[in-house]
């Protein structure tokens, strides 16, 4: 039967517990009758019923209900407790990794055009943090011995940074020796990244795809695509550099969001009812089927929109706090990242949308 009656349900791993959140029905007819089993919901109401079936690693226990409690706009609300599968580590479904002495083709993800085709990667080695020169110069007791200096990949070499890869491409032949000018796909236009030297190339981690020579170009939702990297890199920073904090901007330096990393462990399931405001947004189309129901590991977000000058007493101390993380991306991805978030906060129940200045969003994996 269709998905007629909205349900929302949040799973945290670690804390081994779930909010089911039953959506009030059109007209707010009820009676809403919740049936809890330990691997699926049914939500019925005079309009249909909503059946959700949990993945193989959740399991509810239907005993310990509680906190049951009638929310206007919302519908019901009820927590209980979980038996879920810890996620011992933050993995895109969408993961790129590459290795050292493998072939690689390197793909515009829009639309799916070879930037670099089959090159062997000697090296792939991460880069350190934006302010490494400073930290060398506090630990040496004698001149720094990399002043002056950038790291720069060398041939067959690939630098992985917080949201680029840095390649030699010498033997390129379109490779525009100018420094500091765009790369273009040739085929749609769209930014991929910059030249840094005559000789390497950054590529933004949400524009290019790399996968092993031997197989085909996967077909990917631009939307999931990019919303899964940007939160995979957001689990992997705040792990490494010890923040929560971002601030997500371009290469001019133009902020557009601030974004505050709640937590990494969310599975989200949700059964969406369809909505026509959806198809003003191309890119959003492929993020929803009608009557249907969707479930992914997520990380859950504070943000706040920076655009039309929003905010600028909040970015500006932000901007002030050595704690707080640069995250830069071309500004076209900085504008699908805050049409995703805005979707997301939109999709959720109009009581989980806020949390004091800040409005709430899941990026999915």
């Amino acid at each position: 039967m269709a998905a007629e009656t909205r349900a929302f349900l949040e799973v945290r791993r670690r804390l081994q517990s779930a909010l089911l959140v039953a959506g009030e029905p059109k007209g707010g007819d009820l009676p809403l009758e919740v049936c809890v089993r330990q691997s699926s919901l049914q939500v019925r109401s005079p309009e249909g019923c909503t059946n959700i079936q949990l993945p193989a690693e959740v399991r509810l226990a239907p005993s310990t209900c509680g906190g049951l409690q009638y929310v206007p706009g919302d519908g019901l609300h009820l927590r209980l407790q979980v038996c879920a599968e810890p996620c011992s580590q933050l993995i895109s479904v969408f993961n790129q990794s590459p290795q050292a002495q493998e072939h690689y083709t390197f793909y515009c993800q829009s639309c799916g055009d070879v930037v670099i085709r089959d090159r062997r990667l000697l090296r792939v080695l991460p880069l350190p943090g934006a302010n490494w020169a400073a930290l060398v110069e506090e630990w040496c007791c004698h001149p720094d011995p990399f002043s002056h200096k950038s790291l720069l990949p060398g041939h067959g070499d690939c630098f992985i940074g917080d949201t680029f890869y840095l390649v030699n491409l010498r033997s390129q032949p379109w490779q525009d020796p100018k420094a500091n000018s765009k790369v273009i796909c040739k085929r749609c236009r769209v930014t991929l990244g910059e030249t840094m030297s005559p000789e390497t190339t950054k590529f933004y981690m949400t524009e290019i795809i790399i996968q092993p020579s031997e197989r085909p170009f996967p077909v990917i939702p631009r939307s999931q695509f990019v919303q899964s990297v940007v939160a995979q890199r957001l689990g992997e920073l705040a792990s490494a550099r010890s923040t929560f904090r971002f601030i997500i901007q371009d290469q001019d330096g133009k902020v557009y969001i601030l974004l505050w990393l709640l937590n990494s462990d969310s599975l989200v399931i949700e059964a969406l009812r369809s909505s026509r405001s959806v198809t003003k947004f191309p890119l959003l189309e492929e993020m929803w089927t009608a009557d249907s129901t969707s479930a992914g590991n997520a990380v859950k977000v504070l943000y706040q929109p920076c655009t039309k000058c929003r905010n600028e007493k909040a970015v500006h101390e932000w901007e002030s706090d050595l704690s707080v993380h640069s995250v830069i991306l071309p500004s076209a991805s900085c504008l699908e990242l805050l049409l995703i978030l805005c979707w997301s906060t939109a999709a959720l129940p109009p009581s989980l949308r806020r949390m004091n200045a800040f409005q709430v969003a899941f990026l999915k994996m």
